[in-house]
């Protein structure tokens, strides 16, 4: 039997204070088919908070926490709080910026994401948007990938991208897709408020969010392999805006 991860709270009287105490939960794991007593409480409490609800095989859960006494319940402590898209918003206003947003499209792998909020702070982006489904959250995973970045960068949490895209647009940012057979990442204009969508590891950016950008850009591949990983692609992506921003000429 394996031990349970740190982050992993286990039982229903553990998870309970962690959600009275304020504690950042990141996704509660239910038995499946399982309401009986205070179990009922502790979802509704989650849904209010915004916390994700994922049922699972008792003899997952069993597995995960290890061979501990979990009645049916254990919960995920995130790395850190989530934020809200108006404290990204907040944020850009306070420095006297235009808003740099980094978008996350179902981006799964948790490396990718730390990886991703590391260069956020680096470059001075405002914040990170992610969806509540298919895509990694704010596991202490994420926290060590990011390497203290997780403090510095907020990181927002939606329903759904596409509709908040939409909301965004409204607010004046313009969204840049990182994808194949788009314009050259470097001749295009990021001097605006900027909303940069990074796609999934394996599908990119999703058909339905990628209609809702406004420019595709790519980055030219000259060997054999025909895409970047993620992170690594954002991360180009990143500091042009950024040296776009800072005034900072390219050697012609």
């Amino acid at each position: 039997m394996t031990s349970p991860r740190e982050d992993l709270i286990i039982g229903r009287n553990a998870v309970s204070e962690a959600l009275r105490s304020g504690r950042a939960i990141d996704t509660l794991l239910v038995s499946r088919g399982e309401r009986n007593g205070s179990i009922g409480r502790i979802i509704a409490e989650c849904r209010d908070k915004g916390v994700v609800v994922k049922e699972v095989d008792r003899k997952k859960l069993d597995l995960m926490c290890g061979g501990a006494v979990h009645q049916g319940v254990a919960a995920y402590a995130a790395s850190h709080e989530y934020s809200s898209v108006e404290d990204i918003f907040n944020l850009a206003e306070e420095r006297g910026e235009k808003p740099f947003i980094i978008i996350c499209d179902e981006l799964e792998d948790p490396h990718n994401l730390g990886a991703v909020l590391r260069t956020a702070e680096a470059t001075g982006a405002h914040g990170v948007i992610i969806p509540k489904r298919r895509n990694a959250s704010l596991s202490y995973v994420v926290g060590k990938a990011s390497a203290g970045a997780v403090e510095y960068v907020p990181v927002a949490r939606v329903a759904n991208i596409a509709q908040t895209i939409d909301e965004l647009k409204e607010r004046g940012v313009w969204f840049y897709a990182a994808d194949m057979d788009g314009e050259n990442w470097c001749s295009v204009d990021y001097d605006g408020a900027v909303g940069l969508v990074i796609g999934s590891e394996g599908r990119g950016v999703s058909r339905l969010v990628k209609e809702k950008c406004d420019f595709i850009v790519s980055m030219p591949m000259k060997g054999k392999i025909n895409s970047l990983n993620a992170s690594v692609a954002a991360g180009v992506l990143m500091y042009e805006v950024a040296r776009q921003r800072a005034g900072i000429k390219a050697k012609g």
